[in-house]
């Protein structure tokens, strides 16, 4: 196969089809090149990384999206564990492949729903969880073993996960057998977003143990997800 350098390329008129400028400068900051060729990659150890092995540089799935498409979720949750749970068995039916679970601010936080601190928060941007009870609600009728379940939680991420587990295992279903993710992204909310309980140092060490835990006994549990939008909306650039 012929090969085609750009930077040669003339349009009918007679001009370059690329740019007089052979770079640009991002907002951050960043040089670009205007288009990059085989040359630009050639001392790049990339051949040897194939996806689904170690160290996993080309994708963790050895086949990636062609076989196994991402999972599409909505990210919802609202009002009380019964109304949540309807509404994600109706998207559920409707062909919704993973759930996506919303916490109100008061759970965030760590408060019981009746707490004065948080009245006129209940319910509202999540759902309301405080207990076992209320997780198991949530997932009623919804086998924990055959949903990837993703929860955005960080500041109360203990107590929640727990719930998480204890729902599955009154389902009868091993934690090992359960599949989604935790935020855990706790530092984030000490810069950005404001719902964290404990100081950094402490949070920090909960979001090692959520890591030494999961990674033991939940193989299949994604143990963080590090959240880079609310750090773009609080003003942040792409090298942070």
């Amino acid at each position: 196969m012929e090969r085609i350098i750009f930077t040669k390329l003339r349009n009918d008129s007679g001009k370059s089809v690329i740019e007089n400028s052979e770079e640009y400068l991002t907002a951050e900051g960043i040089t670009w090149k205007k288009q990059y060729s085989c040359d630009d990659i050639e001392q790049v150890n990339h051949r040897s990384a194939v996806s689904g092995f170690p160290p996993y540089l080309g994708g963790p799935y050895a086949s990636m999206y062609t076989s196994k498409p991402w999972t599409i979720r909505q990210y919802a949750g609202f009002s009380t564990a019964e109304e949540s749970n309807a509404f994600y068995r109706r998207n559920l039916a409707a062909g919704q492949k993973g759930l996506s679970v919303a916490f109100d601010l008061a759970t965030h936080r760590g408060y019981d729903s009746d707490h004065e601190r948080v009245v006129g928060d209940v319910g509202k941007a999540g759902v309301a969880i405080d207990s076992i009870e209320d997780m198991k609600i949530l997932f009623d009728q919804i086998p924990l073993d055959e949903m990837s379940v993703s929860m955005t939680m960080n500041g109360a991420v203990l107590p929640i996960l727990a719930f998480y587990i204890a729902a599955a295992e009154e389902q009868g279903v091993l934690k090992s057998s359960l599949s989604g993710t935790i935020q855990n992204d706790i530092l984030k909310e000490f810069m950005v977003r404001n719902t964290y309980i404990y100081p950094p140092t402490p949070s920090m060490e909960i979001i090692s143990s959520i890591f030494a835990y999961t990674s033991q006994h939940m193989p299949k549990f994604n143990s963080i997800s590090i959240s880079g939008y609310h750090m773009q909306e609080a003003g942040a650039t792409a090298v942070l």
